[in-house]
């Protein structure tokens, strides 16, 4: 894995960047104007770029834009953001796909390896806030953690 991405929101977006961090793989993304979260600001330890605008879509579609797959990690069906999420990947013609964690954990794992193995490069994360499903952010973190270290020692 080259560099994780997102948009640094409370939940799947810091689950992701908080992995990146534990692998030491590199980090960034696109961020709102202000560092604009649901929590506030989003901590610096997130190495993360400001856009021009607040508006959450313009760091959605700059995050979908510069990765080479985006995951969007729900609770059942996409909405909200998670399906803006989904638009732009259409829009743009980009990878994408929906991981549904009430799903079962090791067909999701499996499908998460399979995925991580074809795509390499920079990998996007999107996804439910933190408010609207608590604990999405530990289990993104390690769930992608669990898969990266899998596919790293059977890389060996």
């Amino acid at each position: 894995m080259k560099k994780i991405i997102s948009g640094g929101q409370t939940g799947a977006d810091r689950g992701g960047l908080d992995a990146a961090i534990k692998l030491n793989i590199e980090h960034g993304g696109w961020c709102p104007k202000n560092r604009r979260s649901e929590d506030g600001s989003i901590p610096y330890c997130y190495k993360l770029k400001e856009t021009v605008s607040s508006n959450y879509k313009v760091r959605t579609e700059q995050n979908v834009i510069d990765s080479d797959l985006t995951l969007i990690f729900t609770p059942g069906k996409a909405s909200g953001g998670s399906l803006q999420t989904i638009r732009f990947a259409k829009k743009h013609s980009k990878n994408y796909y929906h991981i549904d964690i009430f799903g079962v954990k090791e067909e999701n794992f499996q499908l998460l390896v399979t995925l991580l193995c074809h795509f390499d490069s920079i990998l996007n994360i999107a996804g439910s806030r933190e408010s609207k499903f608590p604990g999405i952010k530990n289990y993104v973190k390690n769930m992608l953690c669990e898969v990266i270290e899998h596919i790293n020692q059977k890389n060996r």
